[in-house]
């Protein structure tokens, strides 16, 4: 597995497997299988109601929990300081952890600076060893960074071929937060899978569409 360093140090995998639209009765057994075939990076949400399932699938595992690079996401719903708090000392229960790798806030709404107080607080004691955002907007991301006392580590953003994200990645970099994908295939909207030009690079290369967009993104 292949690592990048983000901004305080911390390392976090290249590649990871995400849980958005998978049901709480799948949930487990799909994160156990990618634990199986060697993902060490699971990543959830509040708002995708399945952190529990991904909680016993790790506690089952019998991989040691500091080998997994956790990351779940503050709903819109607890933001504010005192809401985020309860908020992610619930998730910290439901993931069976005392620590989460990465915590994002999910979306750029609401008191997003109330509950990134809480996000900072909980960072320095050691609960959260990465803090990030996900879903914000360049202008956005550039005020959240300038204006709080911890800036975040991470943004992670919808990013694939056919929305590639080119001038954000310019403004993170800048900032020195990491771009990070969801739906890294475009969850196959548009026939990305079967994308003339897509198929091409495949071909010369003896690769499918999926290995092209990987190392697009790597």
């Amino acid at each position: 597995m292949d690592y990048i360093t983000l901004s305080n140090g911390i390392k976090m995998p290249q590649l990871g497997y995400g849980v958005y639209q998978v049901t709480k009765e799948e949930a487990e057994r799909c994160v156990s299988d990618a634990l199986e075939v060697g993902y060490r990076s699971i990543d959830t949400a509040q708002s995708y109601f399945n952190e529990e399932e991904v909680g016993n699938a790790i506690a089952k595992s019998g991989i040691a929990r500091g080998d997994i690079f956790l990351t779940t996401k503050v709903w819109i719903e607890h933001y504010g300081y005192d809401s985020c708090k309860a908020s992610v000392e619930e998730s910290l229960k439901k993931l069976k952890t005392d620590y989460i790798d990465l915590m994002l806030l999910h979306q750029p709404f609401g008191d997003a600076y109330g509950a990134w107080r809480a996000l900072e607080e909980f960072y320095e004691k050691g609960v959260l060893k990465a803090i990030g955002i996900s879903n914000f907007y360049a202008d956005r991301m550039v005020e959240f960074a300038s204006f709080n006392r911890i800036k975040p580590m991470v943004n992670q953003v919808e990013c694939h071929p056919l929305n590639q994200q080119i001038e954000a990645k310019k403004w993170n970099d800048k900032y020195d937060i990491q771009l990070e994908a969801w739906a890294p295939f475009g969850e196959g909207r548009g026939g990305l899978f079967e994308n003339p030009v897509l198929k091409e690079i495949a071909a010369a290369h003896g690769k499918t569409t999926a290995q092209v967009m990987l190392r697009w993104h790597l």
